[in-house]
């Protein structure tokens, strides 16, 4: 099955020369959450500006079920629903009809029922009739989302849809995420809550400078790049290892009251029990041990750094 939106070595370059991105190639499938990650200026908000037909590429192409975004308009933006990082409302106007104006301006007939259905979902039924100038901020986030979803989209683009508002927003948007992939849209997010792409996303994607470092499923690009380390904190201090742990991944810390071995769980250099069999061996005991898996943020920002 084709993907519902394939970028083909996309190329944005502005009028001062700035190369917002470069070469970006990049298949989503239908009924997917990728999730975009990425530094303020990464060039995020840019390509999905180009993918909703917002702004025109300087090179490569964008399709959306098999319609060019540039010569296909209509049929592509008919497709999208946007939540931009924007407060852009009309301020005098009720959040029911805002919300029924924009399923309007994508062609669709008047619908109610459908108003109502994403308006209490979105916790926003008790404010249809407010104007949106008395709304709070995070409840005019909500209002973007509910605009976003009154065409019945078949793909969701979220930019940064949760930053600065409150937890119950996030809550109530992230059970629409749920609901929305289950019925099939695709869904493409852009965050900064990084645990929040790890909890719901099935692929994540790192764009930095201009340029797609990798897009991984999220399971496999955390079993290939995370690390995991055992803690050990020591019944007595050492002042240095003995040369037979030498390269093996154990390091002293804490003024010799702990040691820590970092290992690839898929790979281990040496297994756990021999290598707490090997310290007992040495007269090297310890009082208590823990844990810690790499986080998709560990991931995401070494990657990054690398990139510098």
């Amino acid at each position: 099955m084709a993907p519902i939106i394939s970028v083909q070595n996309l190329t944005k370059t502005y009028s001062n020369g700035f190369e917002a991105l470069k070469g970006i190639n990049l298949d989503v499938e239908k009924g997917e959450i990728l999730a975009l990650l990425g530094p303020n200026g990464a060039g995020k908000t840019t390509l999905i500006s180009i993918i909703c037909g917002i702004a025109n590429p300087s090179g490569g192409r964008v399709l959306v079920a098999g319609h060019d975004v540039v010569k296909d308009f209509r049929a592509t933006r008919g497709m999208i629903g946007l939540v931009p990082q924007e407060l852009t409302t009309d301020q005098f106007e009720t959040v029911f009809n805002t919300v029924s104006f924009s399923r309007g301006l994508h062609g669709k007939k008047s619908n109610p029922a459908h108003i109502e259905k994403v308006l209490r979902a979105l916790s926003l039924w008790d404010k249809k009739d407010n104007m949106l100038r008395q709304l709070s901020g995070g409840m005019k986030r909500r209002v973007l989302i509910a605009k976003a979803l009154s065409h019945e989209p078949d793909i969701l683009f979220l930019d940064e849809p949760t930053a600065g508002v409150d937890v119950t927003l996030r809550k109530d948007m992230w059970h629409v995420v749920e609901e929305l992939r289950a019925s099939g849209v695709t869904i493409i997010l852009t965050t900064h809550y990084i645990e929040e792409a790890e909890e719901i996303a099935d692929r994540v994607g790192v764009i930095n400078g201009g340029e797609l470092l990798l897009v991984e499923d999220k399971a496999a690009l955390m079993a290939k790049l995370g690390r995991k380390q055992l803690i050990l904190d020591l019944t007595e201090p050492l002042r240095r290892l003995p040369d037979c742990f030498s390269g093996n991944g154990l390091t002293l810390e804490a003024d010799g009251n702990r040691l820590t071995y970092d290992f690839d769980a898929g790979n281990e250099q040496e297994s756990i029990a021999a290598l707490l069999t090997r310290l007992g061996e040495n007269n090297i005991h310890f009082k208590d041990l823990s844990t810690r898996q790499s986080s998709l943020e560990d991931i995401f920002v070494a990657l990054v750094g690398a990139d510098k």
